[in-house]
């Protein structure tokens, strides 16, 4: 992440929140041209009401945020909390309390505790630096992760740096700013052309953000230009580049907060062409996507077009736009649905295996003209009415303004909480002391949130007294480490990596070096008691060389002909979660590159493993675009047979065989996507992937 010059960040506990970050800070060492876009809403909180008297203009040079306490709705109170943060920070950075802005988000009508904020400012000066991920970690709600970006331009022969922050995940309307966002940049540019600009990338960006059609009342976009790189925009052209990369970091912002909407499983991406102009296509795209009827339909992945043109139609028809519907074409990932005054949809089951995938997009051809636009936002949950509709019930503000989340078992419906038990603790009697292999691959080993998932659910399973092993890939890592090596694109044959022998040296390096070791480091925060264990280590996983289809020489690949079973039933006697890298011993002392699937079917038959559990990138096994819940080996045969299950699914039900022909109880398939999957697939009745059982 790259800082603009003379710019410098902080992010610290004030003591709202018990132990997250709460309060951050951007300073500059150059007073700065300031611009913002701020919320609407006619109950602004006291730090938007403060900017919107001071913006846009120049001499700022500091911006304090904090999280837990929104301060809105607190009236003379807030308005003096405000001034007095402003003077406190302004001593401890030495610059007048008029050089400060402010912004808040949090918990709406509770009395900001300014003495804490007061007395955090002197620290936060003392420790800025470049911690930019410290200050946005510090404005976070609901927000699952952190949300930065930037952007380096060459304007002539100077660099321009652009860098952003930001939060946001619910309470999302697209009605000028529609988040908390700072952005900074080392450009020199006057106040007025600065927010003319902001407001151009706003309007194609947070305009175009829809999550749930509220609108908060803290929502504020601030951009500080310090002109330390000493180059101006006089330039039309230098104005235009500016501007475009502006435009697209703004975007990329608006776009991860639809990502990261409260409860998404799923980004929307709905695109309106044909309209009779821009501003027509942003509300008809805006209507769409904020439609919760589609929003739900996306959820359940469910190709329910005619919710698209029903909300269309509804806002032509309250507009008076000049459009009809019905001359429209409406696509659903790419397949067309509607078009001609018709139905055209032909493969409904093709289509829903479509919009299971994370991003779902709508297209819509309006045919009235030459506007288009396009608007993002994400499905609607059941974890976006639980966020919400437990959002103050389960907020607790200390009479000292520390704000903690409450969300027990105990404040749920006491029939809630009685079926809810009963299904789990049946499932904790009956796999205790049960041996358990997951295969972790795909989207769950990138993916920072699923990381953390994963990782709790690895100590969960221990604490219901199930046993696991895991087993990793990482293709995608070799891959990408083989070529910065200068080796080249890796070939595949039948979806197996042909691999040298001075591959097969990178392939330990990323497997057992790399990915094992952030793996164990990750599950042993979550107090998983995870050792790594390579498939070297005391022989556990024994090779020999594995030829593919005709002979084919394919390298340094492995084929299991030993599983150190005994090895691996001490470490879990011993309380360990071996996390096992998918390399092979030859009896020659050689490396040997295993595949993790194979690799984690051959140890589930070792163990005589209760569970056999993949994390994939898919919902389970489809077929014709359908999740097949439950399968027997035979049917799963049948349709590798009948080239039904065709690819890297076809490998993967081969493993899966093996496993079940070598004594395992049952094989999961399940997507890696999907927080908690393991969990949910294990411990509930229905379960979430497919379950594949011995006849």
């Amino acid at each position: 992440m790259r800082i603009p010059i003379g710019f410098s960040f902080a992010g610290t506990n004030a003591g709202i929140k018990a132990l997250k970050k709460d309060m951050a800070l951007v300073y500059s060492e150059i007073p700065c041209s300031a611009a913002g876009v701020l919320t609407v809403n006619r109950a602004k909180a006291p730090p938007v009401e403060d900017a919107e008297k001071r913006l846009p203009g120049k001499g700022f040079s500091a911006i304090v945020l904090n999280s837990g306490n929104a301060n809105a709705l607190t009236g003379d109170q807030g308005r003096a909390d405000v001034r007095a943060i402003h003077e406190a920070m302004g001593k401890a950075v030495g610059v007048p309390a008029s050089a400060v802005l402010s912004m808040s988000t949090g918990v709406i009508g509770v009395p900001l505790p300014v003495q804490k904020l007061i007395a955090a400012c002197d620290g936060l000066a003392r420790s800025r630096g470049e911690g930019i991920v410290a200050a946005a970690e510090a404005i976070m709600t609901t927000d699952t992760r952190v949300k930065l970006t930037h952007r380096v331009l060459v304007l002539g022969e100077t660099t321009v740096t652009i860098a952003a922050f930001a939060k946001g995940s619910g309470m999302i309307a697209p009605e000028l700013a529609t988040v908390l966002a700072v952005i900074t940049t080392d450009a020199q540019i006057e106040p007025h052309v600065m927010q003319a600009m902001l407001a151009r990338a706003t309007d194609k960006s947070f305009h175009s953000l829809v999550i749930d059609n509220d609108m908060s009342t803290n929502d504020a976009v601030i951009m500080l230009a310090n002109g330390a790189s000493g180059k101006g925009l006089e330039k039309p052209d230098d104005a235009r580049e500016f501007e475009e990369a502006l435009t697209s970091l703004t975007v990329e912002i608006a776009r991860s907060i639809a990502e990261d909407g409260e409860g998404a499983t799923k980004t929307l991406e709905v695109r309106v062409s044909g309209a009779p102009d821009a501003a027509i296509a942003r509300d008809l795209a805006k209507m769409v996507a904020g439609s919760n009827l589609v929003k739900a339909a996306v959820f359940g992945a469910d190709p329910n077009w005619g919710r698209v043109l029903a909300a269309i139609g509804s806002r032509v028809g309250s507009k008076k736009y000049a459009v009809d519907p019905l001359k429209g074409r409406v696509s659903l990932q790419g397949e067309v649905v509607f078009d001609e005054g018709g139905p055209r949809l032909t493969e409904p089951q093709k289509l829903r295996a479509k919009m299971r995938e994370p991003q779902v997009k709508i297209d819509v051809d309006l045919r009235a003209g030459d506007g288009e636009a396009t608007v993002w936002g994400c499905d609607l949950s059941y974890d976006y009415v639980k966020i919400n509709a437990d959002y103050i019930s389960f907020t607790n503000a200390s009479p000292e303004g520390v704000v903690t989340k409450d969300d027990r078992l105990t404040n749920y419906s006491p029939s809630f909480k009685r079926s809810l038990l009963v299904e789990a603790l049946s499932y904790i009697d009956k796999f205790s002391k049960k041996r358990a292999v997951i295969k972790y691959g795909g989207a769950a080993m990138v993916k920072d949130s699923l990381k953390a998932s994963f990782a709790n659910d690895m100590n969960l399973l221990r604490s219901a007294g199930l046993m696991p092993v895991v087993v990793h890939g990482g293709g995608p890592e070799i891959s990408r480490t083989l070529e910065k090596l200068g080796q080249g694109k890796s070939e595949f044959v039948d979806g197996v990596r042909v691999t040298g022998v001075e591959d097969v040296k990178v392939v330990e390096m990323v497997l057992t070096g790399r990915i094992n070791t952030e793996l164990v480091s990750l599950l042993n925060q979550k107090s998983a008691n995870a050792v790594g264990v390579s498939g070297k280590d005391a022989g556990l996983l024994r090779a020999r060389r594995l030829y593919g289809k005709e002979g084919r020489d394919l390298g340094m690949v492995g084929e299991i002909t030993h599983v150190n079973r005994d090895y691996l039933e001490m470490l879990l006697d011993k309380g360990y979660v071996p996390v096992v890298s998918p390399v092979g011993l030859g009896e020659d002392g050689s490396g040997y590159n295993i595949n993790a699937d194979t690799a984690a079917a051959e140890i589930a038959v070792a163990l005589q493993a209760e569970k056999l559990i993949y994390l994939s990138d898919v919902p389970g096994i489809l077929e014709s675009g359908e999740l097949i819940s439950e399968i027997t080996a035979s049917e799963l045969r049948k349709r590798i047979d009948d080239k039904i299950i065709v690819g890297g699914m076809a490998a993967k039900a081969e493993s899966i065989l093996r496993a079940l022909a070598g004594g395992v109880r049952s094989v999961h398939v399940i997507d890696g996507r999907t927080p908690h999957g393991v969990i949910a697939e294990l411990f509930t009745d229905r379960g979430i992937g497919t379950l594949v059982r011995k006849d």
